[in-house]
């Protein structure tokens, strides 16, 4: 598509040219959208020629980054639905095209990849027409690679997608879609013009905040940057008004001119929230501000990371970072270590649960050592909706791991012969873990999920807690549901017990939901042997010698603390040794 509108030179063409990131490029995935100004000629069958302008904004298709896929239909009039020949539509993709329905965008159906060899368009056709409720002719058939049918989709796209309205006169109005912080030029605002026009060097106002700045540069991205003399009606492009701080350009805001300003603000979005939390530490200490620094400068390209600082017994200083899903903490965790150079430890990701004790108080828990003492009266945690699609062969195995999973079934229909869409509400915090990679390998790869929080519901949840030596250890305190804590107190019995090297002493580990014991492990005491200068028979000098082995065991052992080296506590908390963790029903 770059190539046949002209903006991008074939020397300089390359695969995936939009996606700017490294990260983006090794994984074949899309984390920040981009957007990109593209011209088009139409001939008539009279032979005249039409000049088009179009703008594309290329969006994420993961279920973690579907902030970026809302806001960017919120600037868009139609929507191009990709769905690749040798897959067929995912879950993902479907959740996507209800946003754009719900935005009543004009949705132009295409089937990408058909030169591949396992390509069949026609059943995934078929399938794509079920959905939309369009006819199966009508769904395009493309290849990105060799360029078959690019120009006839940009020509249904000049054809079907409206133009955009909008009053040239009027105040002006533009809705800021994103934003993304540049070392050399500050914040780069991308924008897109609903009324009015917006010129350089005029004063601008932020209708949210009241701040004003002055527009240094206007431009377009085609798909490099390109400064122009202004942005009319329907138009998207940056503007740069040399602010140094991300959040003085909320993206969502409506921005005018401050001498002439609108009256109504833009509808804008809603605040990206939350789902997940992890702790993240750096592994050597003195690396907390550098980890502090890195942190704030991701944020300014990333709207949906929140952090705030954390302490933990067991590793330092760090940070409680919350995440939109489990795919956008592994990228944000490797973009901290790959563009900062840092070395972390994240911590065991978890959900935020609402606890309401018996006199009524309430406490919001993000992390198992905010758990509230005293007795509890209901606790509510975090429900997904999820949308699951797999060939029909895998309903057994899909079913049986969501029921392990504490999964109720919503309902399921089938897109075609050997298609079928299953719905479940899940607790968020089963789904978190493995619950991708689990079912990814019970289907052979074939299947794909889609989930969106939808409320919360009371589940019967304990605190499990980790003794040693009868002193409970933060970091080790885990929430489970009440079925599955027996199996989570004994496995980390049992990890602990291989972690910890034995001592002078006995050392007993035990797993408690408050006073109430459920598992015991002993690390055994390391034995001198003081009988190596005893000989022979004389039994009373032996005896003596272990009872006062004995009194000096007892004493160490009121005054001594277990040794708990570092890489217990690595192992233990880390995310990569939760894949195996048990879940409840």
């Amino acid at each position: 598509m770059l190539q046949l509108t002209g903006v991008v030179e074939e020397r300089q063409m390359r695969a995936q040219y939009l996606d700017r990131m490294d990260i983006e490029r090794e994984r074949g995935i899309t984390i920040k959208a981009q957007n990109v100004r593209l011209p088009w000629q139409v001939t008539a069958d009279d032979g005249t020629t039409t000049d088009y302008v179009i703008h594309l904004i290329d969006t994420p298709g993961h279920v973690d980054f579907t902030y970026e896929v809302s806001r960017a239909l919120e600037a868009c009039e139609g929507a191009v639905l990709l769905v690749d020949a040798a897959q067929g539509i995912e879950a993902q993709t479907l959740a996507n095209l209800y946003l754009a329905m719900e935005n009543e965008l004009e949705i132009i159906p295409v089937l990408n990849k058909i030169d591949l060899p396992a390509a069949d368009p026609d059943r995934y056709a078929a399938e794509i027409a079920h959905i939309v409720g369009c006819d199966p002719d009508d769904v395009l058939r493309v290849s990105g690679k060799t360029g078959v049918g690019v120009s006839e989709l940009l020509d249904r796209v000049i054809e079907r997608v409206p133009a955009p309205v909008g009053d040239p006169d009027a105040p002006a109005r533009a809705m800021i879609f994103d934003s993304v912080y540049d070392t050399y030029r500050g914040v780069v605002t991308y924008v897109r013009v609903v009324d009015g026009r917006i010129v350089p060097r005029e004063k601008i106002a932020m209708m949210s905040t009241g701040a004003t700045h002055e527009l240094l540069e206007v431009g377009i991205v085609s798909p490099e940057p390109k400064p122009t003399q202004g942005l009319g009606v329907g138009e998207v492009g940056y503007l740069i008004t040399g602010v140094k701080d991300v959040r003085q350009s909320k993206v969502g805001d409506t921005v005018t001119s401050a001498r002439k300003s609108a009256q109504q603000a833009l509808t804008g979005y809603r605040e990206p929230v939350p789902m997940v939390y992890s702790g993240l530490y750096p592994i050597d200490g003195s690396d907390y501000p550098v980890l502090r620094e890195a942190l704030e400068k991701l944020q300014l390209n990333d709207a949906a990371l929140t952090f705030e600082p954390e302490t933990s017994v067991a590793l330092g200083f760090g940070f409680r970072c919350g995440f939109l899903g489990l795919l956008h903490m592994e990228i944000t965790r490797e973009r901290l270590e790959r563009e900062f150079g840092l070395n972390l430890i994240s911590t065991a990701p978890n959900v935020v649960y609402r606890v309401v004790m018996d006199d009524g108080t309430e406490h919001i828990v993000t992390n198992p050592s905010d758990w509230p003492t005293g007795k509890t009266g209901k606790i509510f945690e975090p429900i997904t909706k999820t949308t699951i699609i797999a060939p029909s062969e895998y309903i057994g195995a899909i079913m049986e791991l969501c029921q392990a999973r504490r999964g109720e079934l919503g309902g399921m229909d089938y897109l075609s012969d050997t298609r079928v869409e299953i719905r479940y509400t899940l607790p968020m915090a089963e789904i978190i873990f493995d619950f991708f990679d689990s079912l990814k390998s019970r289907t052979r790869g074939y299947a794909s999920l889609d989930y969106e929080e939808s409320g919360e519901s009371d589940a019967d949840l304990v605190k499990v807690d980790i003794l040693l030596q009868g002193e409970a250890v933060d970091a080790f305190s885990a929430i489970v549901h009440r079925d599955a804590a027996y199996a989570y107190g004994n496995k980390m019995a049992l990890k602990l017990k291989e972690l910890i090297p034995r001592q002078q002493f006995e050392v007993p580990i035990q797993a408690a939901i408050g006073a109430k014991i459920i598992a015991r492990e002993n690390i055994r005491a390391i034995r001198k042997d003081v009988l190596a200068k005893c000989y022979g028979g004389d039994i009373s000098r032996k005896r003596k010698l272990l009872e006062k082995q004995k009194e000096g065991k007892k004493r160490m052992k009121t005054i001594g603390r277990v040794e708990v080296p570092q890489e217990a506590f690595v192992a233990a908390l880390s995310s990569d040794a939760t894949g195996d963790k048990p879940k409840g029903k």
